[in-house]
């Protein structure tokens, strides 16, 4: 259901600093006359639903309204780095040679879930070193050790770790052995994540590779476990969690998928 899609904030390539989301103003109207312009449409559609009995497509018109609107007035207070002390900024290598785009990301992230955004998604390209492996993943390393850290220390101070789940990764890893040109092919056999805060146990290692890290060979997590788990500790059973696509029930974790119930605090 689009309740669930997530929002992006930026384009690809545009500067976090300009970086909002599309259309969120509207030119033509200013707040107030915009509240009643909602207002208005707003009752129009819950006396069609008065009328129906019910209406599940207005309903969400309805909700879709709200939220809007909503996010009009709230985000641009949360998307300005500008009320941040100097001191937190400097955590977060805002403005730092490497660091200052993932470190706004780290930052926007913290006043995001403040603010009660339940899910966001921070990116970080160019890990694909086919070539130039030793300086590209130096600068890659220097572009996000600083900002991570800095987040997982704020939402330890803040009293949010406990109640936020963070989990890096990516799609698959990469071979320990490099090629000529320097670099590391894919690799799915053997790979990590890590996980911090919400329920997880810390300073954990789960899982062993043989002695080339080239293939998992103890403690083995399929891509569904990990999403039974990442579920379990939102709340949710991954078995009962369906949803309807072409006439069935699907899970999100297909008819595979275990707890890993060793990682759990």
């Amino acid at each position: 259901p689009a309740v669930y899609q997530g929002t992006r904030i930026g384009q690809l390539g545009q500067s976090l600093k300009a970086a909002t989301i599309g259309n969120l103003k509207n030119p033509r109207l200013d707040r107030s006359l915009q509240r009643r312009q909602i207002d208005f449409v707003q009752s129009l559609n819950r006396g069609l639903i008065e009328k129906r009995q019910s209406d599940e497509q207005l309903e969400s018109v309805i909700e879709s309204y709200e939220l809007a609107f909503r996010m009009q007035s709230e985000l641009p207070r949360v998307l300005s780095l500008s009320k941040e002390t100097a001191a937190t900024q400097k955590a977060y290598g805002i403005d730092g040679q490497g660091t200052d785009v993932f470190g706004r990301q780290c930052l926007l992230a913290r006043r995001l879930a403040e603010s009660g955004v339940r899910f966001i998604e921070l990116s970080h390209a160019n890990w694909d070193q086919h070539g130039g492996l030793q300086k590209r993943l130096t600068a890659n390393c220097q572009a996000v050790d600083q900002p991570i850290a800095a987040l997982l220390d704020d939402l330890k101070q803040r009293d949010m770790l406990d109640d936020t789940l963070v989990v890096w990764g990516g799609e698959f890893g990469r071979t320990p052995h490099v090629k000529k040109a320097d670099g590391r092919d894919h690799n799915s056999t053997g790979f990590t994540f890590w996980m911090a805060g919400g329920g997880v146990k810390g300073g954990l290692v789960h899982g062993t590779t043989d002695d080339y890290g080239i293939e998992a060979v103890g403690g083995k997590v399929h891509f569904h476990d990990l999403h039974a788990t990442m579920l379990h500790l939102l709340g949710l059973n991954h078995k009962k969690l369906t949803y309807r696509y072409a006439g069935r029930d699907f899970r999100l974790t297909d008819v595979f998928g275990n707890v890993v119930n060793e990682i759990l605090a």
